[in-house]
């Protein structure tokens, strides 16, 4: 395979389509290998549009470990406007790849994942990145107390959830954004929540669909 090739056919073929057009977002997608944190057993997919498994058997979607789409992440960061001086928190880092572009354009970035292999792998894959500025740590971004940590310029939930979490509303500075993919199956919606003087200002962008991000509330469900 040629990589360039796919690289760049991936930028011209998927992300500008999804009107991502940002010309920081589309050069760090040149420069950042997203091949080298895709598994090695799915390494000749790593520019095709498709979730990717992070884990062997069907279990990896239904868990929410996967790579999630280029064009989504790309347009995510789009959306999101991250800058030099702001510091970030990513729930869900899955292989790194998204915290690795994440950290090319922030100061700091906080990153969590449930799963101790995953953490680890992404660490490495991150040490290889060369991105020194982003940490990993094994915590579920549902439950653990982050307020020690906080508050951030930008949190980026790298998976769905069925209401937009509260308890991370919290941690946002003035001025600073949440963004995640919200609702059910077969509708979600790209949320962008912004913390404006006493309140948040919402807006849904753009569609798609998402695994669940894991330990996060699900609605009730109607019985009789």
């Amino acid at each position: 395979m040629d990589v360039e090739l796919a690289r760049y056919n991936m930028i011209e073929q998927q992300i500008r389509p999804w009107d991502v057009l940002d010309p920081q977002v589309l050069e760090l997608l040149s420069v950042v290998r997203r091949e080298d944190f895709v598994p090695p057993a799915h390494r000749a997919l790593a520019f095709v549009d498709m979730q990717i498994p992070l884990r062997p058997g069907e279990a990896a979607i239904s868990r929410g470990q996967v790579m999630l789409e280029p064009r989504v992440e790309a347009r995510m960061l789009q959306d999101l406007q991250v800058r030099k001086h702001e510091k970030v928190l990513e729930i869900g880092t899955g292989s790194g790849f998204m915290a690795a572009l994440l950290g090319q354009q922030a100061q700091r970035v906080l990153t969590l994942e449930v799963d101790d292999g995953l953490a680890d792998t992404a660490r490495q894959n991150l040490q290889k990145a060369g991105a020194l500025n982003v940490e990993v740590r094994v915590a579920n971004g549902a439950s653990t107390d982050l307020s020690a940590h906080g508050p951030f310029d930008v949190i980026v939930l790298s998976g769905s959830v069925a209401a937009v979490p509260d308890h991370l509303l919290a941690l946002l500075n003035p001025g600073g954004r949440l963004m995640g993919i919200v609702g059910e199956e077969p509708m979600m919606r790209a949320t962008l929540v912004q913390s404006a003087g006493s309140g948040f200002v919402t807006t849904q962008p753009w569609d798609t669909v998402a695994p669940r991000l894991q330990g996060f509330p699900e609605p009730a469900r109607f019985s009789f």
